[in-house]
């Protein structure tokens, strides 16, 4: 839950040190474009040793390409396995993206085929999860990492999403009396914890630059592993 805001954050975090892209590869629901406010974009296409290519859309220092820029708004996509799966991957190799540190795939929901395409097709380095203590974000996350783990994708961590929530008023985070034993389940996954990210208002609003300290210890737990 909420892995798109956490995608475009952590991003965003790194791209202040490194040079960073974003595939969205949300084929249900792209949001990325959205979150960066460049809905009203489009990726220029250009020519690269005889096939088109699309330029990525930049939104300061992220090289960003999505569905969404491609899709109609408002209506709803509806792909059959084969043609998500080749959308995908059209959508990655379809794309220069240049010299890159890092490029983070905000993927769809579920565990079907858009994971077994980007495991065996594009191949990521690492899989980060993210939860929060809903029964039902565990038992997903749960599934995600057995997932992962059968594709031999390594998993970098988990990220507690929505852990607390940050005063309007102060920017403090509110103490909760809820327990954070809902989390218990994944203590025997052998996952590791790389942050918890409170609830807040910058984040509801995208407004990356405001949040940037709410990953701080994410970011930095990130870079040691990835």
């Amino acid at each position: 839950m909420g892995k798109s805001t956490i995608c475009a954050n952590l991003a965003y975090s790194f791209s202040k040190d490194y040079s960073v892209g974003i595939l969205d590869a949300d084929i249900y629901g792209p949001n990325q474009h959205l979150i960066f406010n460049i809905a009203n974009l489009k990726p220029e296409v250009t020519e690269v040793d005889g096939k088109k290519k699309f330029i990525p859309v930049s939104a300061g220092n992220i090289s960003i390409n999505s569905m969404g820029f491609i899709l109609d708004a408002a209506k709803a996509a509806m792909w059959r396995g084969p043609m998500l799966s080749g959308a995908i991957k059209q959508l990655m190799e379809s794309t220069e993206w240049g010299d890159l540190d890092y490029l983070f795939i905000d993927m769809p929901p579920g565990t079907g085929d858009a994971y077994i395409t980007v495991a065996q097709d594009l191949k990521p380095d690492h899989a980060i999860l993210v939860t929060t203590e809903s029964s039902l974000a565990i038992h997903d996350t749960i599934k995600s990492k057995a997932v992962f783990t059968k594709l031999n994708i390594p998993i970098a961590g988990y990220i507690h999403n929505m852990s607390s929530l940050i005063c309007l008023h102060c920017s403090k985070p509110l103490e909760q009396e809820q327990s954070l034993s809902a989390l218990s389940p994944l203590e025997g996954l052998d996952l590791t914890h790389l942050g918890s990210i409170p609830r807040s208002d910058d984040l509801l609003n995208f407004r990356l630059e405001e949040s940037t300290n709410l990953f701080v210890t994410t970011y930095n737990a990130l870079k040691d592993i990835l």
